[in-house]
Order: structure tokens, then C-alpha cells, then sequence
């Protein structure tokens, strides 16, 4: 699917940039699979979440595991072998639908937790949460900064319906904090997602996302790898 020419021009936005986008990964057929394998499950699950502004299935790939053969199509795997590497495993899965209607905001951010299936006391691992029986936990740095993010979009996604406003190279400065932001250095940048494409990018990347005002809905699956084992008999949640 991509070039040497490409491969390196990709590489290079990600680590220069905190990401990267590329088109046409998922033809029409196979997002209506994925769209309506989702639909067609039981909702009432604990790991799934709806609201008036949010629909969200934790650990998708665990809970419809019939979704993966579709997800990893020969296109992505190419991306993952050329990008990332194929010693690269999954360490977690989520589904966001942000409906037509959603007055949900998200605020500049990095992603800074993971998932790992018991808490135990480690050196560098801090601020542990638990939400619906799973454990969440801030890992050292060298950790988040191996972690790299792939966003598969089912639907056409612009700044209008919620697509990510990143501010580039900001993945480079460690644990940066929002309210820390210097405007008059940084600039953001939004990154529109066409249906069937892909966002990669560094968790550590700020990025946040606007409400939606042109009454279309954006379904996202965003799954975590890392080829990176814990230590101190930590298992991530989702390893697969």
C-alpha cells in the first residue's frame, strides 16, 4: 500500500510531527461491516457508556472479538509492519461515537494512563484509578513515549463534527501540561479524517476536539500498541 517514498515521509510526520494521516485504508464495504457489527451488539454491557453526547465501548476488540479480522485487513497490517514494526502488540481498544448532536468538548490533553489488569505498587507507575473493574495507571515516561495510537474513522470527519486539533511536536516535551500552553509559541493544527482513513499518532501529541456543529456523527476506533513488556509482573489489560 505505501511507497518507500512514502513510508519515509510518514515515519518522519510521526516522529517530527506526533502524527500522521492516511487515506483509503478501509474501502466503503468493509466500515458498513465494522459499523454494523457494533450496532448489532448487546449495549447493555458495563463496558459500554451512552449518553446524549457519547457512546464509547471500552476494550471493543475484547468484547466483539469477531471485529478484528476486518480491522487488521492487509492494508493496516502493511501500515503497522512499515511504521511501526511487527513486533508492535495491541494494549488497548476503545469505540467513540460522537453523535450528530453532541455538545461533547474535549480540552487539550495527552494521553497519559494505560491499562493493566491488577494494581500493583511499582516504581514510576503513580495516580491508579479503577472504573468498571479496570485499572488505570500513569507509567513512566519512557513507557507513553513508545506508545503510538492508530484512529480508524467510519465516518467523513472534519473540524465541523469533532476531528482532532493537535498542536504538532508538542508529543517531544514530555509530560506538557494544557494550562502551561505558551499560545504565543504553539500553534494547533485540526487533522480532517476521511471516511475510512486513518489517524497515527503519539498519545503524548496535545490534541483536544471541538463540539460538533454540522449535525454528522463521528465514529472513531482508537486501538494502543506498544512493544514494550511491563515489569514488576504488570500485564496490560488488552495485550493481544
Amino acid at each position: 500500500m505505501l511507497t518507500s517514498e512514502q513510508i519515509t515521509i510518514k515515519k518522519n510526520e510521526i516522529k517530527e510531527d506526533g502524527f500522521t494521516v492516511i487515506e483509503n485504508v478501509f474501502n466503503r464495504n468493509e466500515v458498513e461491516q465494522l459499523v454494523t457489527m457494533i450496532e448489532n451488539e448487546d449495549h447493555s454491557r458495563d463496558t459500554f457508556r451512552r449518553s446524549s453526547d457519547l457512546f464509547a465501548i471500552r476494550q471493543i476488540i475484547k468484547e466483539i472479538p469477531a471485529i478484528y479480522t476486518i480491522i487488521f485487513n492487509d492494508n493496516l497490517k502493511d501500515v503497522i509492519s512499515k511504521l511501526l514494526g511487527a513486533d508492535h502488540f495491541i494494549v488497548k481498544s476503545i469505540y467513540f461515537d460522537k453523535p450528530a448532536t453532541s455538545n461533547w468538548y474535549v480540552s487539550y490533553h495527552q494521553d497519559l494512563t494505560i491499562s493493566v489488569l491488577e494494581k500493583i505498587d511499582s516504581e514510576g507507575f503513580s495516580n491508579w484509578t479503577v472504573k468498571h473493574n479496570q485499572y488505570a495507571v500513569q507509567p513512566p515516561l519512557e513507557i507513553l513515549e513508545n506508545i503510538v495510537t492508530i484512529r480508524i474513522h467510519l465516518d467523513d470527519t472534519d473540524a465541523e463534527n469533532g476531528a482532532l486539533n493537535i498542536i504538532p511536536g508538542s508529543h517531544n516535551k514530555g509530560i506538557y501540561r494544557p494550562e502551561t500552553i505558551d499560545w504565543t509559541m504553539e500553534q494547533d493544527k485540526n487533522c480532517p479524517v476521511p471516511e475510512g482513513g486513518i489517524m497515527i499518532m503519539k498519545p503524548l501529541l496535545l490534541h483536544s476536539s471541538k463540539r460538533t456543529s454540522n449535525n454528522k456523527r463521528r465514529r472513531v476506533i482508537h486501538i494502543e500498541f506498544s512493544n514494550i513488556e511491563l515489569a514488576n509482573n504488570l500485564c496490560w489489560a488488552e495485550r493481544f
